[in-house]
């Protein structure tokens, strides 16, 4: 039985930098389903929230821009209920979260290494937050019927 806050899952979203999917997939969860979870991120290497992302997700009515860039080990022992990993080199250097019931890996494109024009780069932002988006909706769809 996953562990609440409130009534609330905790969930985790962990990727290397900790700068854009992980961040789009807070926000996201957030703005889907934040009566249910409690949406938090965090990097095995965190540099600051990536500029695009906060762009690309105030296009569809998300604010992200005061979301923190933290490291995944100020989470260790915090209650964390499911950790979904965004990137495969996060999955693989993921910690262990003793408390955590479930563990999820989800591989997205690392939109900070688009190149090309700015528009460029922006399509794959984009993209990236669409196709987490659509991930998100499924699994909260699916956990809503379970």
């Amino acid at each position: 039985m996953p562990q609440t806050v409130g009534t609330k899952e905790k969930v985790l979203f962990l990727c290397t930098g900790n700068s854009c999917r992980s961040q789009m997939a807070e926000g996201l969860l957030r703005s889907l389903d934040g009566d249910r979870f409690e949406a938090c991120s965090a990097g095995t290497n965190p540099h600051g929230v990536h500029p695009n992302a906060v762009a690309a997700m105030r296009e569809i009515g998300i604010d992200i821009r005061d979301q923190q860039s933290e490291h995944v080990d100020s989470y260790l022992g915090a209650g964390v209920d499911t950790v979904i990993s965004v990137c495969d080199s996060a999955a693989s250097n993921c910690p262990t979260f003793p408390e955590c019931v479930r563990r999820i890996h989800w591989s997205f494109d690392d939109p900070a290494g688009a190149t090309g024009t700015p528009e460029e780069r922006m399509a794959v932002f984009r993209r990236v937050r669409d196709e987490i988006q659509r991930a998100l909706k499924d699994w909260t769809a699916a956990a809503r019927a379970a």
